[in-house]
This record gives structure tokens, C-alpha cells and sequence, in this order.
């Protein structure tokens, strides 16, 4: 699949991003926020009564939006670690603590307001979706993205994504460096297609059947691996035969796990995955007015994820307390609450995530803003 930047003037190509990654981002994060509104009230119970079968679908089937972002994740981490799908990884511990300071400062920032919208928001309303005073332990655990695997609840909706997100890339980068200690110095082209497919088979025939794994990173390694074998199918170097036999190898343990047990987010996961071998690596021009604005949603989308729980708390809290309980009244409530989302979400990139990650380039030197560490191992070039 070749990539396609659209040009404008006489010669001069435009700056240019994956619009159709963008685009799926921007939808899910949208999908995410309208879920959690649905399905943490109290405004959404009211407005039930005008629209029952669109909150009934936002608060229970919208959720699986988060498939987009899990194999997108794979796809882009595919991308960064290992383009050509070549087992090695020069400096795992370096990869992996990147991705923590990318992930993780602005996640404990959104935790910090969350907290304080709870406690805002129980001034105004008794509701299960305010969450008890935090404790340290809990917010070091979250800190440390470790609320779900030691057993604290999360603070904020949406919390457990983050820690699973880091996991999978761990995990990815893991098996990327023992892959390459393992195949020695004589580099086998198919090793971390087969691992992946290994893994992608083994997540969804067994560990994705069972809720109790749902803290840890093999319950979703199925989605994140199809993403990732999205990426190095659709390279355009490959032979297509390669290319279309690496999807297949990530697509039937998906068509066998579903004809064991079927699940909806395991299908669109399926669809995402082959979506992206298709279109993923297509670039659009940033000039064009929609464009720009998908551009800007997809920017923006770790910010809204993270920042939208507690200001769709805090209005459901005030349209609780302030405002009559019409089902009119409290609709409109839900659509402020959104689009106090998106608002929100724009501040928070603009004036937390984007400076804490500046901050981290401290700690991290190049490692955040250069292109992946030069991936060498036993001398073979993994780019």
C-alpha cells in the first residue's frame, strides 16, 4: 500500500499526516465520550426518554470504539519499532520508558482533576459514578499505571486504557529483543510475524474469553497485534503475495476466535485491522479546511480521552442540581457536556499534555521528539 500525499501549488507538497488515522481517532474519542455519558448518568436517565434506543446503543454497544484505538495503537507502534517487521531491539528499557513519558504525566494530571471533580461534583449529587476520596497508594499506583493489576479502583473512566496501552507496547518491545537474541546472526524475515500471529492466536482463543485477565496485556493483544500486522503487511516493498499471506496469518486466528465465541469488538477490531492494510499509510494534505479539523480532532484525542470523565461529571453534577430534571433540559445538558469535552480536551493539549512532554525531554533527551533508536542487532539493520 503506497503512500499518497496530496499535493497543492506548483510544486510544493502540502504538509501531510495519516487522514485516515486521524479520522478514526477523532471518531472513536467522540464515540468514547457520548459512551460514558450514556452510561454514567444521571443526565443520560433522564434523557432516556426521548431517545431510548440511541442511549441504550451509546450506553452499552459505542464502547467497543476502543478497538480503533488498540489497533491503531499496534499499527503506529509497528511503525516506530520495527517498520520492516525485523526481530531486535537495541535498548528495550530506553523504548519502554519513552512510552512512559509520553503516557503517563499527563494521565496522572488528569487523574489529579479528576479527584477534585469528584469531590466538586459530590457537593452537588449522590451517584455511583463519584468515585471515593483517593488514597495515596492508589493515586501512586495509578502513578505508576498499576490501579488495575493491584487492584485499586480506577479514579476516572477510561483509566484502565492507559495502563494497557503501556503494557502491549512493553510487551511489544519485548518480544522484539528476544526475538532478535533468539534468531542470532542469521535474521529469519517472517520470526516476528510468526511470534505476533502466535500471540494474536493465543489472546483470542483463550486469554480474550476470560474477564479475569482483562487487567492485563494478553486479554487485548489480539486486537493490538492485528494492528501491527496491518503495518508490516501493508508495506509497500513486500510482494503482494507476502503481504496478503501476513493478513491472513493475523485474520484467521480472528475468524476462528469468533467462530468459538463471537464478539463484537473482536469483529470491528478485524475490520479496523483490515481498513488500515488498505488505506492506513494513505497521507492527506493538512491545508484543506475538513482536513485540518480531522487533523486537529486526531491531535487532540489522548487529551479529550483523558480529560472528559470529569468534565462530564462535573455537569451531570450541575444539571442535577441546578437545573430542572426535563428530559429537554437534561439533553442539553449532555450535549454541553460534549462539547465541554472537546473544549476541555484542546486546553489540556495545549496547556499539559504538550508542556509536561517538554518537560520529559529532560529525562529523555531525543528519545521523545527523534525519530526510534536505530534498531541494529548482530549487524543487520532493522529499518
Amino acid at each position: 500500500m503506497k503512500e499518497v500525499a496530496v499535493t497543492h501549488g506548483a510544486d510544493k507538497p502540502a504538509p501531510s499526516q495519516f487522514g485516515l488515522i486521524n479520522l478514526l481517532k477523532a471518531g472513536a474519542a467522540q464515540l468514547i465520550v457520548l459512551h460514558h455519558l450514556a452510561f454514567y448518568g444521571p443526565m443520560s436517565d433522564h434523557a432516556r426518554t426521548l431517545f431510548p434506543s440511541l442511549i441504550d446503543w451509546l450506553g452499552g454497544s459505542a464502547r467497543i470504539a476502543v478497538q480503533v484505538f488498540l489497533v491503531i495503537g499496534g499499527f503506529l507502534a509497528a511503525k516506530s519499532l520495527a517498520p520492516s517487521g525485523r526481530a531486535g531491539y537495541a535498548d528495550p528499557l530506553r523504548a519502554i520508558w519513552r512510552r512512559y513519558a509520553k503516557l503517563a504525566p499527563p494521565f496522572l494530571a488528569a487523574t489529579l482533576i479528576a479527584v477534585l471533580a469528584s469531590a466538586l461534583a459530590s457537593r452537588w449529587m449522590i451517584h455511583d459514578s463519584i468515585s471515593a476520596p483517593a488514597t495515596w497508594s492508589q493515586l501512586a499506583a495509578h502513578a505508576l499505571l498499576l490501579h488495575g493489576v493491584l487492584g485499586y479502583p480506577a479514579v476516572s473512566a477510561g483509566a484502565w486504557y492507559v495502563a494497557i496501552d503501556f503494557q502491549l507496547y512493553a510487551l511489544l518491545v519485548l518480544a522484539l529483543w528476544m526475538a532478535g537474541i533468539g534468531e542470532g546472526k542469521r535474521p529469519v524475515a517472517w520470526l516476528m510475524p510468526m511470534v505476533t500471529a502466535f500471540g494474536i492466536t493465543l489472546s483470542l482463543l483463550h486469554f480474550n474469553l476470560y474477564a479475569e485477565w482483562d487487567n492485563w496485556a494478553p486479554y487485548f493483544f489480539g486486537s493490538y497485534g492485528l494492528g501491527v500486522m496491518a503495518w508490516w503487511a501493508s508495506d509497500p516493498r513486500r510482494k503482494p503475495g507476502f503481504a496478503v499471506l501476513l493478513l491472513l496469518m493475523a485474520l484467521l486466528p480472528a475468524v476462528v476466535g469468533l467462530l468459538l465465541e463471537f464478539r463484537s469488538r473482536i469483529a470491528l477490531a478485524a475490520v479496523v485491522a483490515c481498513v488500515l492494510f488498505l488505506f492506513g499509510r494513505i497521507k492527506t494534505a493538512s491545508e484543506a479546511r475538513a482536513w485540518r479539523a480531522i487533523h486537529g480532532m486526531g491531535k487532540i484525542s489522548y487529551s479529550v480521552f483523558l480529560i472528559h470523565f470529569p468534565v462530564c461529571l462535573l455537569v451531570n453534577a450541575a444539571f442535577s442540581h441546578f437545573v430542572p430534571l426535563a428530559p429537554q433540559w437534561q439533553a442539553l445538558g449532555m450535549l454541553a457536556a460534549w462539547g465541554g469535552s472537546l473544549a476541555a480536551g484542546a486546553l489540556f493539549h495545549r496547556w499539559v499534555e504538550e508542556p509536561l512532554g517538554r518537560v520529559m525531554q529532560l529525562f529523555t533527551g531525543q528519545l521523545v521528539t527523534s525519530a526510534p533508536l536505530p534498531a541494529r542487532l548482530n549487524g543487520v539493520s532493522l529499518r
